[in-house]
C-alpha cells in the first residue's frame, strides 16, 4: 500500500478569489478525483484550523495499491487539471510518498 501526502499554503488572493474561496474550490476539485480516477483507494482533504505561522492551509492524504497506481493518478488528465490550478494559487507545497 502506498500513502501519498501533500500539503500546501495558498496565496492570500489568486485567480480572482480569496484564500478561503480557493481552499473551498481546491477541496471540491481534489475530492472529485476519487470518483474520476479508479486507482484511488482512499482520498481525504483536510483544511487546517491551526493559526500558527508554520502551519499549512490544506492537506491531501491518499492511498494507492502500489507505485504504478500512484503514477497513474499523478499523470491522469483530471489530476493534471487540478495541479495546474494549484500552481496558480499556492505559495508552498510539500510531498511525502511512502510504502507500508
Amino acid at each position: 500500500m502506498i500513502k501519498h501526502i501533500v500539503i500546501w499554503t495558498l496565496k492570500e488572493q489568486a485567480e480572482g478569489h480569496s484564500k478561503a474561496e480557493n481552499i473551498a474550490i481546491i477541496k471540491k476539485e481534489l475530492e472529485a478525483l476519487k470518483e474520476k480516477i479508479p486507482v484511488v483507494k482512499s482520498l481525504e482533504i483536510g483544511i487546517n484550523f491551526d493559526p500558527t505561522p508554520d502551519a499549512y492551509d490544506l492537506s491531501l492524504f491518499a492511498e494507492f495499491e502500489n507505485k504504478e497506481d500512484l503514477h497513474t493518478y499523478q499523470n491522469h488528465p483530471e489530476h493534471l487539471k487540478v495541479v495546474q490550478l494549484l500552481k496558480m494559487i499556492r505559495d508552498k507545497k510539500a510531498v511525502v510518498d511512502y510504502e507500508v
